[in-house]
Order: C-alpha cells, then sequence, then structure tokens
C-alpha cells in the first residue's frame, strides 16, 4: 500500500466514523489498485488507473456530479459510477473539516462511458430519498477577447496571444458581415487546458491590458452546446456561416444543389449566415465534406451540422454562464424531493417557476449609480461582450440570447384589443428567425397589457421561459 494512499484514507477516517469507514477506502484501493490522494480541496482516485499507457482521455469525457450527501465517499460512490464504465480519474471535492462538498468529477476512458454515466446515473437514488444529478463537465479551454482592432488578421491576433499568455492552441476569428476584409471586433482563444485558460484569464481580465493600444475585454467564451451522438446522427440541416450580405436563399440553395440536384429542401438565410435543410442526412452530411470552405460570391463560407436546440437547457445556459459547481443549489437537476425543477440560477427581471408556476414578483437587480470623476476612462463596448447579469429588461436578454445563438434579432408585432371597460389592451407576438424549425420560432403570452412596454416586456420573458 502507497503511503499516500494511507494518508489519505486515515485523512478521512478522523472525521467519518473511526476505523470502519477507513477500512472501507483501504479496501477500495486494494481492490482497484487505484491511488487516492488528496491535494488542494479534493481527493483524487486514479488519474491514471493502474496500467494504464498513453495521454489522458479526451475532452468530453468528464461528468460533473452534483447532490452528494456529504458523509458519502468513494467507497459507495465509485462502484456506483463504474457501472457506466472504466473509471480514468474520481476527484471528490472535499471541506477542510474532512466532510466532501457535495459535488465530484468522473473522468471515464471513452465518451461513450461518460454519456451512459449521464444517462443511466442523472436523478440515480443514490441513497433513499437522495438523488444524484450528472451531467456533462464544463471544462471550458476558450476565452473571448473583445475590443480587438478589426483589421487584425488570424495570424496577427494568434501570435500576439502566444507573447502574452501561455497554452495557445488555436485563435479563431470571424469576418466581419458587411467586409469580409475585417474582423468582427473579438476573437475566440482556444488553450491547451482549462487550467491554462484560468491563468490567461487571470493576468488579462483587470481591464487595464492592452494589445495594439486598444484596452480588450476578456471572459470565459460561452461553453460550445453538447449534443449527444444520437441526436447527432439524425441532423440533416447544415449551418452556413461567413455569407455575403448580398447571397440570396435561391444562390445558396442552387450552390448545394449543384453537388447533388434536388437534395436541398428549403434554405432559411438569416444576415451573414444560413439554415439548409436537406431531405436526406447523407446528402447532408455529404454535401458538408464538398462544401465547406467553398467559395459563394466571394466568401468562403464554413459547414457545419446543425447542433438542435435544446430548449430546456439552453436558456438556462446562456443565462448562469460557466457553471460553477460550489453549491447543490446551483444545479438545474430535477428534485424528486420537492417535486420540481431547480434552476440553475434565476436570470434577472424573468419569472422564478415555483412548483411549475410562474411567480409574478420578479428577481432584484442591482440598481445602483456611482459619482464619475474627471479624469475617469471610458472604453467603448459592444453590450453582447457583457454577461447577461448587466441587463435588467427580459427585452435585453432576449436579444443578448438571440445574438449569442447566431440568430437575428427577435422581431416584436403589436397587436391590440377592447376590454370590456373600454380600455385598450396590447399584447406582442415574437418572431425569433434564426430558429432553424420554423412551425416553433413564433411566440405569444397568454395574457395582455394597458403599456407597450409591459407588453414587450412580458412577450419576451414568455419567450425566453419557451426557448
Amino acid at each position: 500500500m502507497h503511503e499516500e494512499n494511507k494518508a489519505a484514507a486515515n485523512g478521512c477516517g478522523k472525521i467519518r466514523s473511526g476505523t470502519q469507514n477507513e477500512a472501507a477506502l483501504l479496501a477500495l484501493m486494494e481492490k482497484t489498485g487505484y491511488s487516492m490522494v488528496q491535494e488542494n480541496g479534493q481527493r483524487k482516485f486514479g488519474g491514471p488507473p493502474p496500467g494504464w499507457e498513453g495521454p489522458p482521455p479526451p475532452r468530453g469525457c468528464e461528468v460533473f456530479v452534483g447532490k452528494i450527501p456529504r458523509d458519502m465517499y468513494e467507497d459507495e460512490l465509485v462502484p456506483v459510477f463504474e457501472t457506466a464504465g472504466k473509471i480514468y480519474e474520481f476527484r471528490l471535492m472535499m471541506e477542510f473539516s474532512g466532510e466532501n462538498r457535495g459535488y465530484a468529477f468522473v473522468m471515464y476512458t471513452t465518451k461513450e462511458e461518460a454519456q451512459l454515466a449521464i444517462k443511466i446515473l442523472n436523478n440515480y437514488e443514490i441513497r433513499p430519498g437522495k438523488f444524484i444529478g450528472v451531467c456533462v463537465s464544463l471544462d471550458n479551454c476558450r476565452l473571448f477577447i473583445g475590443a480587438i482592432p478589426k483589421e487584425k488578421k488570424k495570424e496577427e491576433i494568434l501570435n500576439e496571444m502566444k507573447k502574452v499568455t501561455e497554452g495557445v492552441v488555436d485563435v479563431i476569428v470571424y469576418p466581419n458581415a458587411t467586409d469580409k476584409t475585417k474582423n468582427r471586433g473579438f476573437a475566440f482563444v482556444e488553450y491547451e487546458s482549462h487550467r491554462a485558460a484560468a491563468m490567461a484569464r487571470r493576468r488579462l481580465i483587470p481591464g487595464t491590458f492592452q494589445l495594439w493600444g486598444h484596452t480588450i475585454q476578456v471572459d470565459w467564451a460561452d461553453p460550445e452546446k453538447e449534443v449527444d451522438e444520437e441526436t447527432m446522427q439524425k441532423v440533416k440541416v447544415l449551418y452556413v456561416r461567413n455569407l455575403m450580405i448580398s447571397t440570396t436563399e435561391e444562390k445558396i440553395k442552387a450552390e448545394f444543389n449543384k453537388f447533388k440536384p434536388g437534395i436541398v429542401e428549403r434554405v432559411k438565410k438569416l444576415r451573414d449566415y444560413a439554415f439548409v435543410h436537406f431531405f436526406h442526412r447523407d446528402d447532408a452530411v455529404a454535401a458538408m465534406s464538398v462544401m465547406n470552405g467553398k467559395c459563394i460570391d466571394g466568401a468562403t463560407v464554413e459547414v457545419t451540422l446543425a447542433k438542435p436546440v435544446n430548449k430546456e437547457s439552453t436558456w438556462k445556459q446562456h443565462f448562469n454562464g460557466q457553471i460553477s459547481p460550489s453549491s447543490e443549489n446551483l444545479l438545474g437537476f430535477p428534485n424528486k424531493e420537492d417535486g420540481h425543477q431547480k434552476a440553475l440560477g434565476k436570470p434577472v427581471s424573468l419569472p422564478v417557476r415555483l412548483n411549475g408556476q410562474h411567480s409574478p414578483v420578479p428577481t432584484e437587480v442591482e440598481r445602483c449609480t456611482y459619482p464619475f470623476y474627471p479624469g475617469i476612462k471610458l472604453t467603448p463596448i459592444s453590450i453582447y461582450s457583457l454577461k447577461s447579469s448587466h441587463f435588467s429588461s427580459a427585452a435585453m436578454h432576449l436579444d443578448y440570447f438571440c445574438n449569442k445563438n447566431n440568430w437575428a434579432p427577435p422581431e416584436y408585432y403589436l397587436y391590440s384589443t377592447t376590454s370590456q371597460d373600454g380600455k385598450i389592451l396590447l399584447v406582442y407576438k415574437v418572431l425569433i428567425p434564426g430558429i432553424a424549425d420554423a412551425s416553433q420560432s413564433i411566440f405569444m403570452p397568454d395574457k395582455l397589457c394597458t403599456t407597450v412596454e409591459l407588453a414587450k416586456e412580458l412577450a419576451a420573458q414568455f419567450t425566453l421561459l419557451n426557448l
């Protein structure tokens, strides 16, 4: 038995309930051959497991586990998670007192095992009346860099970021919608690990860091939406970006039909991107490989499979940013103990769901003013570089959400009627042009309002809650 293994088990044994619990951990390590080390507020079981050769498993192999009973440890947890596949590493977050912190990270050897763990262990009754939550781990390795001079090319941005931060793997830059010779004023920087990205963010985040004489904005990039392989295997819609504004839907359809006549069902273009719908998935996949990187009307396009929108989780993820799992109360897992679903957090100005009903009381938002002293330096920014917590209205949230999803801005259509006492009552219908499924892109609340402002807010709230 390694000394570090004994130390880890002994450290736990002091807090749990004596030698019996200590023996359970030691027996687990003896049985599996895995090592156990406690450091930096977490206890690592494995990583790598016995006999492992080669690099660690790729991204997508790790799951996050929440709502773990505080007096439950590896001897009970590991056997449960082994039912989904071979564990590469199990990291249980620990309090200084010796209790666990209610959550853990489990890395499997393959993505398929991780997906199976989510499928069979999310909402698993780990103890009578105690249900754990399991979801994909958001190991974010990408930073958003805003306020970049629009004339800078990808190579220049990549070289500059490599000079000021370590672990840079790639830079993603998108051309301006109206002038393809310029960038959009922002870029995404991909790092070799979450730690490298976190260290880079720490260095750049104070707000005084400059590139080419410009003060840049830095934050975590929104994690890419994870869609399971089974769902992606059914997708027959392509997402085409970097189109010219002037390019028509007819032109796009004709270009994709050149590959094989009659394969395109319809095209929906929004500004400089489009969704191309195919009759058959095989044709969509083949067209993607042929058309990606092709030139249409002078613009080199990027073609990928469109990711279906998860209406239950997408808005929750966007309005709460990077998940920081420090408490089980932050998790969006269905809670069978109290009969309703907890939100990942409460988006400002949106109604809170209580037992399936909407509360009319909006979450309070900090509304403060601060003195503007002479000499304070102001930096021009885009509202889309801010976080959702900076917005106090649902209409602004909806606009922000559409932009983050690369959708066109929401369109509002005002309707009126007259009440029995003669009042003019108003309601807005909202159209979201960017949703691939046009039949699910129109939203209208079932309540009428007396003012235009209230009607717009209600329509935006209703739309967000149904996206």
